[in-house]
């Protein structure tokens, strides 16, 4: 399946989805880890959907599939 923008993917509208629960759930966690682990966490999950739209605006069709 060709897809001409990333937001087009299942695998990036779900990725979105990650990243609000993600959200939710670190909202939880001890004030004491705000700057430490939820931040990494946070971050971390971030790079998804960022990772899926940088491939796809690479021209060359197996980076994007890659």
């Amino acid at each position: 399946m060709a897809s001409n923008n990333h937001q087009d993917l299942l695998v990036w509208q779900k990725s979105l989805d990650i990243v609000d629960r993600v959200d939710d759930l670190t909202r939880s966690f001890l004030k004491d880890e705000l700057y430490g682990l939820t931040n990494q966490i946070r971050r971390c999950v971030v790079s998804i959907p960022s990772n899926i739209a940088e491939g796809q605006g690479r021209n060359a069709p197996k980076d994007f599939q890659r």
